[in-house]
């Protein structure tokens, strides 16, 4: 069955909408995947909250065009995938990394990630970097630390008092005579 025109039209109207709601965007060659590693590699990526489409080059250039991910029009070569996301990059990055080295024969072609065209090579090691949820909770860690050092010092000299006079009391009965 001939895809038409009106077809077409759809997709390009799906591509472009998908590429201006997107942060980041991973370009992978699949050739040589199978039937179920496609749909692993899918639910995988729904798992990091991320899609991903097969996309036919001319229409995924046009859509490309006026959006942050133009940098990726030269990369719309032979079998090409696109995995993108809205919310976290760096959960995309990884999930593609672990796939990779899975897959043997999935390659990542070039990335874009908050605008910023980059290599296969550093898309490994974005992959490297911690989650947004690991970042958020150093970043808590860091603004509670003056706080609970704060109320450290604040209840040292309450105990530090309360030491001292169990120790004096001590001292005290060690020198009064049992009789007295």
């Amino acid at each position: 069955m001939a895809v038409t025109r009106a077809d077409k039209e759809a997709e390009l109207q799906v591509l472009e909408t998908a590429f201006r709601g997107s942060k980041s965007a991973i370009l992978v060659d699949y050739k040589g995947l199978n039937v179920p590693q496609v749909t692993e590699l899918r639910r995988q990526l729904r798992a990091a909250k991320a899609s991903y489409k097969v996309v036919k080059n001319t229409l995924a250039r046009r859509a490309l065009k006026g959006t942050s991910f133009e940098a990726l029009s030269e990369h719309f070569q032979g079998t090409t995938g696109v995995a993108y996301t809205a919310t976290d990059p760096i959960a995309l990055a990884k999930t593609l990394a672990t796939l990779v080295k899975a897959l043997p024969t999935l390659t990542i072609k070039a990335a874009v990630v908050d605008g910023r065209a980059i290599k296969p090579a550093e898309v490994n090691e974005l992959a490297l970097m911690p989650g947004r949820p690991e970042l958020l909770a150093k970043l808590l860690f860091v603004l509670l630390a003056p706080m609970v050092q704060i109320v450290s010092v604040l209840s040292a000299a309450p105990r530090d008092l309360m030491s001292v006079l169990v120790q004096a009391e001590k001292k005290r009965a060690l020198e009064v005579p049992e009789g007295l």
